[in-house]
């Protein structure tokens, strides 16, 4: 039963407010006082008051406690609601029509009503159904492999007709060759060739992710570039990639860099080696944690190694899925590899401190192969270079680094489970506060090529950051999961062919792939299909000029995809 309680001390906070200000103008009671009996603050106190004096705060009909206060639907407008969605139409578009006749309602009022009413939601639509598409473009039910004469005197307009500039390269490359070498497996209704182009072709449009391959899910252009009607739903690329083990990417890897060694783009002297975490949200009991330095701590992610051509900045090397137990080892895993690419040839090997042991240091040593590192140091270490003499300043011939004459201090090691002694160069006052230890197995290299060598390994963490941030290849949590082994190698053929079109285009042959996409390959074009002959035409823009100077008739300008049609580039 309610007494004098309910009054002296309010539950419902409309109430506790009115208690409050009848305290302030009724009894007359200063601020602070009203405050301590309600739980207020002064300050706030006076708010009320405020508020109350200018008719800001109405006490009329309270609402109960815990309840929203609904808005008042008249019959006339659930009439036309109810009408609407006879007519299969969405909350949403209800609450724009009904915009448009001057009645603003929000959608969760319509679907209040319509709730009330006794609709069922409707199910989930696809752009298709809501009319998002292009009006008349014709989409299949899947997609399917197609002939340039079955797509005989097709004519449309693409919003990424610049995929095309890259088909001379692929097949220049013989992509149907590094196809069939690796094995990969097809289907019934798309070809191994075809699935791999609709990979490659999400990748080269620098689109942020994978899962956006809704975006071009019915572009007609990117159908073509890989010899299918549109290209395959995520669900199907998401399978295909995992249908491939180890040994498909390996060969596909393989088969990829002993083609465009042929055509001398490795320069393969120095190879710059680096590690990277893949941030990955699976299972628990199999994912394991690993430093990510770009976010400065250990996550659950997937260790990646990629190798550089430290001349040209290619990527010619990646594996993925390396565990902590196997890291060592990964420098060696290397070297086979390369061994397989360019017989007689022994790269320099440059890499971090934690990127292998001192044991397969020893290893290389015994195999003749050069490496250039830093030594791992300790604070024994760092307190040894007080007798350490004598020093000399190092002139380095590079006009935009920053501290072009550190000092160093050449002496031979020794380092645990390593046979033999060991070069090491200390470095002073290149910028960093602590001195750098460079340990190489390099007796006959110069001091100042060696530290500028090591220097340069920076190009491989430049490689990685564009490869994250343009070839998205951090961006696993996604729709569409792609393996990633895979991701990464079909990153490295990316990468390789936008180095390709760079050295063609006069004044941006050292370009990266950001600029040239910008700049090059986005925007729209004209695609027709005549006399089984893909014609690709494109507007006017500022760097079409650029792309009239490519000696175009010296490379093979076909469409590897539709069975190496004839491809003609114009630009207007």
């Amino acid at each position: 039963m309610k007494d004098e309680t309910y009054f002296t001390r309010p539950v419902h906070e409309w109430q506790r407010r009115y208690e409050a200000l009848r305290a302030s103008f009724v009894e007359r009671l200063p601020a602070k006082v009203v405050a301590e009996r309600f739980n207020y603050s002064p300050g706030y106190i006076h708010l009320l008051r405020h508020q109350f004096r200018n008719g800001k705060i109405d006490f009329s009909e309270p609402i109960q406690e815990g309840k929203v206060k609904r808005l008042k639907v008249t019959s006339e407008v659930r009439g036309k609601i109810k009408a609407w969605r006879r007519q299969r139409l969405s909350a949403g578009e209800i609450t724009q029509l009904l915009s448009e006749d001057g009645i603003e309602l929000s959608v969760r009022t319509i679907e209040r009503v319509l709730a009330e009413e006794g609709f069922e939601k409707l199910p989930r639509r696809t752009r298709l159904r809501t009319g998002f598409t292009t009006r008349g473009t014709e989409v299949p039910e899947r997609s399917e492999s197609v002939t340039v004469k079955e797509r005989d005197d097709g004519v449309f307009e693409s919003d990424s007709a610049g995929i095309f500039l890259f088909a001379p390269f692929l097949a220049q490359l013989n992509i149907d060759g590094i196809v069939k070498s690796a094995g990969l497996p097809g289907s019934k209704m798309i070809s191994a060739k075809s699935y791999l182009l609709s990979f490659l072709a999400l990748k080269l449009l620098g689109t942020e992710r994978f899962a956006h391959a809704g975006d071009h899910g019915f572009d007609q252009a990117l159908g073509l570039f890989a010899g299918l009607n549109v290209l395959p739903k995520c669900t199907a690329m998401s399978t295909y990639s995992y249908q491939l083990d180890r040994v498909h990417i390996s060969r596909l890897q393989k088969a990829f860099v002993k083609q465009v060694s042929k055509f001398g783009l490795y320069d393969g002297s120095i190879v710059n080696l680096d590690f990277h975490t893949m941030p990955h949200f699976g299972d628990e009991s199999v994912l394991e944690k690993h430093r990510a330095g770009a976010r400065n701590k250990r996550m659950k992610g997937a260790l990646t190694l990629f190798a550089q051509d430290a001349a040209t900045r290619l990527i010619l090397y990646t594996d993925a899925d390396i565990r902590r137990d196997e890291s060592d080892d990964q420098v060696l895993q290397f070297l086979s590899f390369w061994k397989g690419i360019r017989r007689g040839v022994r790269p320099t090997l440059i890499f971090d401190s934690k990127f292998t042991s001192y044991g397969k240091l020893s290893e290389l040593n015994e195999q003749g192969v050069k490496f250039i590192t830093l030594r791992r140091r300790g604070k024994k270490l760092i307190e040894s270079l007080d007798g350490m003499t004598p020093w000399k300043r190092l002139d380095i011939p590079h006009e935009k680094r920053k501290y072009r004459n550190p000092l160093v201090h050449e002496e031979m090691v020794q380092l645990r489970n390593y046979d033999g002694d060991v070069r090491q160069v200390v470095v002073r006052g290149n910028g960093h506060e602590k001195p750098a230890f460079i340990i190489s197995n390099d007796i006959d290299m110069p001091v100042e090529l060696l530290v500028g060598n090591y220097a340069s390994r920076w190009r491989v963490e430049n490689g990685i950051a564009e490869a994250v941030k343009f070839f998205h290849i951090n961006s696993l949590s996604s729709p569409i999961l792609i393996k990633i082994h895979f991701d990464v190698a079909m990153t490295m053929i990316a990468d390789t062919l936008y180095f390709m079109l760079a050295k063609k285009l006069r004044g941006f042959e050292d370009s990266n792939a950001p600029k040239l996409y910008r700049h090059f390959i986005w925007g729209k074009g004209k695609v027709v299909v005549k006399d089984r002959k893909v014609i690709v035409t494109y507007p006017r823009r500022s760097h079409n000029p650029i792309l009239r100077l490519v000696p175009w008739e010296k490379l093979p300008c076909e469409v590897p995809g539709l069975g190496n049609a004839e491809l003609e580039l114009r630009f207007r």
